[in-house]
């Protein structure tokens, strides 16, 4: 059953660009909507973002393979493959190119300014260039933003929820991931608001990731935040186990954290988001324009909590977060 979905997936990543060039002739005409992600695309991550980008298309009078063609391409970790997948989505003259991801949106921004870009990003638009404004985006891009500096705090409140011993929390990024800064300014005016002392921790490479957590420990920070960009989602295996091991409670910006034996994430619901791209996609495609449609900001969030990983750390959860927890892990 594995291997029949595997190759099954494998097919739907190929797309029209695998079909022979003599079928591909016979097909007729339908638009093509680039897919690109500024990561790989692991089959885990097929129910919460491909799936509910399809939907989305559907919604809108839309299926893949009946009057639309969807064309995938993922830098597979190295974001200095972007610009060459953009000009190759370029060159099969795409209708519409949805970005996933910070990086992928700044690529296909840089790229064109006459086809439309959807965009997914977790970092303040309008700061990154990406549009004018949030409700008049104008140009040839809009997408959805689940950036909000009311996630800092949130975030070490769940976190105060767990070690509320915890005199200094620390928090761990990339400093080449675009407008990072912004996320390391917020979360130490959230944690000076409640009088936490910050650690800042910055890692790009296998070493870094290592060397950080040994700095962590050095300083005894009692909690970690962590998770922004592809690549840290890139190293999570790694970075949840080191939490593991040391012992260190963490809260991640992602849901893949913790189906990665992380202990918890916050964050906007990736299936929604992913939907409403896939929305706005269709409505392009039906001959709306990208400015004249205003960048959506996310309703739902998401609490999910690991169980398994808080006993093996020695946490008791709070019922009370059981409670508000949207998915727990077992």
């Amino acid at each position: 059953m594995f291997d029949m979905r595997r190759r099954q997936f494998i097919t739907l990543l190929g797309g029209a660009a695998a079909w022979p060039l003599a079928a591909r002739a016979q097909q007729p005409a339908m638009p093509v909507v680039g897919f690109l992600r500024s990561e790989t695309l692991p089959d885990a991550d097929v129910p919460y973002r491909v799936t509910p980008f399809r939907q989305g298309l559907k919604e809108v009078g839309f299926v893949d393979g009946q009057n639309v063609a969807i064309e995938y391409r993922m830098d597979e970790g190295q974001a200095d493959r972007l610009p060459l997948l953009v000009a190759n989505l370029l060159r099969r003259q795409v209708a519409a190119i949805v970005a996933g991801g910070t990086q992928a949106a700044l690529a296909a921004k840089a790229a064109t300014t006459t086809v439309p870009i959807v965009f997914t990003t977790g970092n303040d638009p309008v700061k990154l260039g990406l549009v004018a404004s949030l409700n008049r985006p104008g140009g040839n891009v809009t997408g959805i933003s689940w950036f909000s500096v009311e996630l800092a705090a949130k975030y070490l409140g769940l976190l105060r929820e767990l070690r509320p011993e915890a005199a200094r929390v620390a928090v761990l990024v990339d400093p080449q991931f675009p407008g990072i800064e912004r996320v390391v300014s917020e979360f130490r005016a959230a944690a000076s608001a409640i009088g936490k002392q910050t650690e800042v921790l910055y890692a790009s490479s296998d070493r870094e990731v290592e060397t950080a957590f040994t700095t962590l420990v050095q300083r005894e920070a009692g909690a970690l935040l962590a998770g922004f960009g592809p690549f840290m989602r890139s190293q999570r295996e790694r970075i949840t186990a080191l939490a593991a091991l040391h012992r260190i409670p963490a809260i991640y910006s992602v849901r893949d954290y913790v189906a990665a034996g992380g202990l918890m994430s916050y964050a906007s619901s990736q299936t929604d988001v992913y939907r409403q791209a896939g929305i706005y996609a269709g409505r392009i495609l039906k001959g709306e324009k990208p400015g004249d449609l205003p960048v959506l900001l996310p309703t739902k969030f998401e609490l999910i909590i690991n169980t398994k990983t808080a006993k093996s750390l020695g946490l008791n959860i709070p019922d009370r977060l059981l409670a508000l927890a949207d998915e727990v892990i077992e």
